[in-house]
């Protein structure tokens, strides 16, 4: 394999891991678009070339960097930040109650490990 289609597979598999973590199906993706789902596949899949628009439409609806996407920013601060803005994302949809709950459990687990606020 070369060098190009490791560098194609690993985006592929970055926009995969961003979809997924943006919490999308390939068909939500693809009738959002208004692409065929199979597009989505190939794309992810590494057996189609994505272009610098595409990918930047894909990275803006997935939530993360072009940057991250290509390679080029560092995996763990990015993945990091995705899954902050995941949680965010998931607890926004809680009910009130149902939030503070989550909340008094992640207060009990910091101070079960002795972390401070």
């Amino acid at each position: 394999m070369s060098e190009r289609d490791d560098r194609r597979k690993a985006v592929a598999s970055r926009l995969r891991l961003s979809r997924e973590m943006a919490g999308l199906t390939q068909g939500q993706v693809a009738k959002s678009l208004n692409w065929h789902r199979p597009t989505v596949s190939e794309i992810e899949a590494g057996r189609r070339r994505v272009s610098v628009e595409e990918l930047a439409i894909l990275a803006e609806m997935y939530g993360v960097n072009v940057s991250w996407v290509v390679g080029e920013e560092d995996e763990d601060s990015s993945l990091a930040t995705d899954r902050v803005k995941l949680a965010a994302r998931e607890l926004s949809k809680l009910r009130e109650e149902d939030l503070d709950r989550v909340l008094q459990l992640v207060q009990a687990l910091r101070a079960s490990r002795g972390a401070t606020e």
